[in-house]
């Protein structure tokens, strides 16, 4: 529990009762079930702030309606069950729902008070760092998918911001093979600022011991397929239309990407169920 006194300490009894019937592995005060309050008054922007980040825990709280309650309890023997428990920020309660394989979840209803002295920690920068925490999660629970999911937010970002360096290139005049190689450039930028995240992120857990050396050969690879694919259909391809100009050097370019990356180990993320780095030295 918070030590301002947010969080009602009255309500201690209440809270353990689930735990200490064995009705509950988890226990949570919650603000928002029947008979819940919080004395702050929320906007608009903060309730749908909540709304989204609650949705976004769904996979690991269940139907739980106040996962980032930082009012909890649970057993030690359900606490020790908990693997490579390290949160970011101050979501402690779901890192413990999600490492601790927690099954049943109660949520016992109570007044979140007004703050009485201090700051919200409800920050922009918090709040990315909820979003790299979700995304340690995700790949905790699943190793598999979880890349694929990546991968592809990446990939789509990327083609965007592509797309509109080509378009803008098409603008200037340039209807040569260079549109795309240059379009291409602004891709790799994008997952090069995705993937300086992923290294400051998963530092602790990433398998390679000089992953930017490994960055740039694959960036490289990929972007000499492109430039390759571009110059080809340029000079060996008639009549060949804008769209066929981006998506061909492009889909070139991103085919060499997912076979180096998997290759090299790139999508293995973080926190994984396999050996860490000095597990294996």
């Amino acid at each position: 529990m918070d030590a301002d006194l947010q969080h009602p300490p009255e309500k201690l009894p209440e809270l353990l009762e689930p735990i200490e019937n064995d009705q509950a592995e988890f226990a949570l005060g919650s603000r928002h079930v029947e008979g819940g309050s919080t004395g702050q008054k929320w906007g608009l922007f903060r309730k749908l702030n909540s709304g989204v980040a609650t949705l976004l825990a769904r996979p690991f709280s269940g139907n739980a309606k106040d996962p980032m309650s930082g009012f909890f309890a649970l057993r030690r023997e359900t606490f020790d069950r908990g693997e490579r428990l390290m949160p970011l920020g101050y979501k402690i309660g779901l890192e413990l729902m999600c490492k601790c394989r927690v099954s049943k979840v109660v949520e016992i209803p109570i007044h979140f008070a007004e703050r009485s002295a201090g700051e919200s920690k409800l920050s922009l920068r918090e709040q990315f760092r909820y979003l790299e925490h979700l995304s340690r999660l995700y790949d905790f629970c699943y190793p598999r998918l979880s890349p694929i999911a990546k991968f592809l937010i990446v990939l789509l970002i990327g083609w965007a911001v592509g797309l509109g360096i080509f378009v803008l290139t098409l603008q200037q005049g340039m209807r040569t093979a260079w549109s795309p190689i240059i379009a291409y450039s602004g891709f790799i930028f994008v997952t090069a600022v995705f993937h300086r995240r992923y290294i400051k992120a998963q530092r602790e857990f990433i398998l390679t011991r000089a992953p930017w050396r490994e960055f740039a050969l694959v960036s490289m690879a990929e972007w000499l397929a492109c430039a390759a694919a571009a110059i080809w259909l340029a000079t060996r391809v008639a009549g060949h239309s804008p769209v066929e100009m981006f998506l061909i050097p492009f889909a070139a370019g991103t085919i060499v990407r997912y076979m180096l990356r998997k290759e090299l180990m790139h999508d293995i993320r973080g926190l994984r169920r396999e050996l860490r780095r000095e597990e294996i030295s």
